[in-house]
């Protein structure tokens, strides 16, 4: 019996379909689980087939393939309200390291739905940062340290408080985590925020504060200023007069200096002298603007004129 060229074709095509169908791929970072009528399906034993890495085989449009990530995922958790032991609220923003440890209890509690996990995971982490920082005051979180001077000492030898928080939610959310099949590696609270009314008012209050350090400074600066500068115009008075004085002594020394000069002068030469002092007389007396002089003619003004 002959097989025409077309039914060939189609019997090739429908045995690749098939092969193409039997035949998965599980990646490195992967395992994967196979349901027959949304069965998973198990070994001789009962236990669920988990499939590592590589090249598999299954029935071709019976079975199907959930592949599940093992590589190490990152669940950022959304920004929450804590209550501290002294009633106050604090804005927390945190992140869970988890990794799948049993892909068949995995599987079976949230059926390979990544999304559910993290919804589930969420609400463990949540409930218990909750309980760890409602036994602690918002000066142990955010600065880490006890408020407990009796342990003050202790610090340096132990995690600090905000350390001890997260190791503890990291214990208790993985006891609770085991039963989905996970195992949980970090928790990390990333920011640490006061509600934004309490924000506000804080920052109301150190603005305030500060106005208040700047008026002191520029009043204390004012008031320096005006020490200075009467210290300044005392210093400027002081050292007039005393350049006053200086000065009056110079003077007096010249004048007494030039005295003694025209004696000595005028001791050696008396004649020259009064002759000098006349012309020095007239010369003075023409300078006023005048040239007539009445006076006596046997005065001695005239003596040099005659």
């Amino acid at each position: 019996m002959k097989i025409s060229g077309n039914a060939l074709i189609a019997a090739l095509a429908l045995l690749g379909i098939l092969l193409f169908n039997a035949v998965f791929v599980v990646h490195e970072g992967e395992r994967a689980l196979v349901t027959r009528f949304a069965k998973v399906i198990r070994d001789s034993s009962g236990q669920i087939i988990v499939y590592e890495p590589g090249p598999h085989f299954k029935w071709p449009f019976v079975e199907k393939v959930k592949l599940l990530d093992a590589r190490i995922q990152t669940l950022n958790s959304n920004e929450d309200r804590f209550v501290t032991v002294e009633k106050k609220d604090l804005i927390i923003d945190s992140y869970v390291k988890w990794q799948i440890e049993d892909f068949v209890k995995f599987y079976l509690s949230t059926k390979g739905d990544r999304f559910q996990a993290e919804s589930l995971l969420r609400t463990k982490i949540t409930n218990s940062l909750r309980s760890q920082i409602g036994l602690l005051t918002i000066k142990e979180i955010v600065s880490g340290k006890s408020d407990d001077k009796a342990v003050a000492g202790k610090e340096d030898s132990q995690d600090s408080k905000r350390d001890q928080v997260m190791q503890k939610a990291l214990q208790a959310t993985s006891v609770s985590a085991r039963d989905l099949g996970i195992r949980i590696i970090d928790v990390r609270m990333m920011k640490i925020n006061l509600p934004k009314e309490v924000s506000d008012s804080i920052y109301q209050r150190m603005r305030a504060e500060r106005d208040a350090v700047a008026r002191l400074h520029r009043s204390q600066g004012r008031q320096e200023a005006e020490a200075i500068r009467a210290n300044a115009d005392r210093q400027a008075v002081v050292k007039l007069a005393e350049a006053e004085k200086q000065a009056k002594t110079i003077r007096a020394q010249g004048e007494a200096e030039a005295t003694r000069i025209y004696a000595d002068s005028y001791s050696r030469n008396t004649g020259l002298f009064d002759f000098l002092r006349s012309m020095d007389a007239y010369r003075n007396s023409m300078d006023r603007g005048g040239n007539i002089i009445v006076t006596d003619e046997d005065n001695e003004f005239f003596k040099y004129m005659k």
